[in-house]
């Protein structure tokens, strides 16, 4: 699956002093009628608990510009839950539910989780769409073997 490139997303969860977030790749739309999208989240990932119990995460998509925090969130520096947010350079706001809002992503979903399943290594959230919003023009952020880049346009 190294070979699979995957546009990248910051799944985070919690309110400013207690946010927890982790990039994924494995994020995918499910249906438009309810609108409702699945995220994959590592059982040992910081932000799986609290996504776990609070029963809402946001899903923020990233543009190219935003390789160094998807860096920050997949634990390339040395700062943890909460300080992930403060990286400068990036602003985060909230959505109307109190989930972290990445402005500038290529698209950011709110999400109240619907349905939970537990397979082996990873909970598959199941998200129900309250509110989204999204920004024109801007390269997608991917990921591939191992590594962020852009998408290369001729």
């Amino acid at each position: 699956m190294r070979q699979q490139a995957g546009a990248v997303a910051l799944i985070c969860t919690g309110a400013p002093g207690a946010r927890y977030g982790l990039p994924a790749t494995a994020v995918c739309s499910v249906t438009d009628d309810p609108p409702t999208l699945l995220a994959c989240v590592n059982k040992n990932a910081s932000a799986h608990d609290h996504i776990f119990e609070s029963e809402e995460f946001s899903v923020n998509l990233l543009a190219e510009k935003h390789e160094e925090i998807a860096g920050v969130f997949a634990g390339m520096t040395d700062l943890k839950g909460d300080d992930r947010f403060k990286v400068k350079g990036f602003r985060w706001i909230k959505h109307k539910s109190g989930m972290p809002r990445l402005t500038g992503a290529l698209a950011t979903l709110d999400c109240e989780v619907v349905e939970k399943q537990q397979f082996s290594t990873h909970t598959i959230f199941f998200g129900r769409v309250r509110e989204g919003a999204y920004s024109e023009g801007a390269a997608p952020l991917l990921y591939l073997r191992g590594e962020f880049g852009i998408m290369q346009t001729d």
